[in-house]
């Protein structure tokens, strides 16, 4: 059987067992530890086939709804559905998910391909039907010619895709990601997160991954849903949050910001002598604002120093302080040239500014 002949085989199973995809949903769902609660009655719904990806600090209950969802916690209130079907009391096993993990998991003593079939073997799927299931997975992962190594002598960008080929080979209805990337160095965390939404996209997989990381977030997702202390503080595309964040939190966590003393008034935040829409409803009086750093540009009546400027490749990342002793980032091209020390005039887009309320 040729390569592409593998790749086919393990699509249309897994398309012939999902159909169009599974919709998911939280339901007001409550988690507690003892007398902390983790989890504030979590609203969720994921259509058939998206990626949505669930992005928050350290601490803010990703992965507690992550697991809720696996099964591997149970909720102490809300229903979590799959397809429709409330499984708040199904266990993990017949949930029929796909789960890759930080951890890859991986069976020291058995090959690339037996690990690979582990979750067919614990199904009783017949050799044949899963010899080729595993090798078109594999193929799918692009480590079909490496199905004989071991754990050890794989990079750890390809033990994951092992984890993410057993994941899939079982044709389950939902995958679920948590953090599978953050072990990985920089280039090959880029790479495989690309290759999981190459993947994910192929197939048409409704797929939940858990990050810190909001590139990851925003390179990879349909819609992202930003949490906070165990509540959603928004969901929306990348697009959406990026150039409309709904809470102070969500504009300081996604995308870089300068946080900016600011003044409200009728709507609009007066921002170092300039005036800016601000995003959402406040009360006039002293406010801070978020200005993204490419809106910020040289020429202007706004006067600052140099405090450093960084070469990136493609652009330039400079640091200001203003007159009044704030900071002020901003990014422009390579040949935009300016120096330590120097005294230049910006300017701020004319665009909308999110709010946080001091005081």
């Amino acid at each position: 059987m040729t390569d592409s002949a593998l790749i086919a085989t393990v699509d249309n199973a897994v398309l012939a067992a999902r159909g169009a995809g599974t919709p998911v949903a939280f339901e007001g769902v409550v988690k507690e530890y003892g007398a902390t609660r983790v989890l504030h009655g979590v609203d969720l719904a994921i259509e058939p086939g998206e990626f949505v990806s669930l992005l928050g600090p350290s601490g803010c209950g990703k992965t507690t709804a992550l697991r809720v969802l696996a099964g591997l916690e149970r909720a102490d209130g809300g229903v979590v559905r799959i397809g429709g079907a409330d499984v708040s009391a199904v266990p993990t096993n017949r949930r029929d998910l796909g789960m890759v993990f930080q951890a890859y998991s991986l069976f020291p003593h058995l090959d690339v391909a037996a690990n690979t079939a582990f979750g067919l073997r614990m199904r009783k799927v017949p050799k044949a039907d899963a010899a080729a299931r595993v090798a078109g997975a594999l193929e799918l992962v692009g480590l079909g010619h490496l199905a004989g190594r071991f754990p050890h002598e794989l990079s750890g960008g390809q033990q994951q895709r092992v984890a993410l080929a057993r994941a899939l080979v079982t044709e389950p209805r939902v995958l679920l990601l948590d953090e599978p990337l953050s072990a990985l160095d920089a280039k090959v965390r880029v790479s495989l997160r690309d290759e999981i939404r190459r993947i994910q996209l192929r197939l048409g997989i409704t797929t939940v991954f858990v990050t810190h990381d909001q590139e990851e977030a925003l390179a990879v997702s349909d819609r992202i849903a930003v949490m906070n202390a165990g509540r959603i503080d928004q969901i929306g595309t990348p697009e959406e949050l990026y150039l409309r964040p709904a809470t102070a939190h969500v504009a300081e966590f996604v995308g870089l910001s300068s946080i900016v003393p600011a003044t409200i008034a009728g709507g609009r935040a007066e921002v170092l002598g300039m005036s800016l829409p601000a995003i959402g409803d406040h009360p006039d009086g002293p406010a801070e604002v978020f200005v993204r750093p490419e809106n910020v540009r040289l020429g202007g009546p706004i006067i600052a120093v140099v405090q450093e400027s960084t070469f990136l490749g493609s652009l330039r990342r400079t640091l200001l302080r203003t007159e009044g002793g704030g900071l002020l980032r901003m990014q422009h091209p390579v040949g935009e040239r300016v120096e330590f020390g120097e005294r230049v005039g910006v300017s701020i887009d004319d665009v909308p500014v999110a709010v946080r309320g001091v005081g």
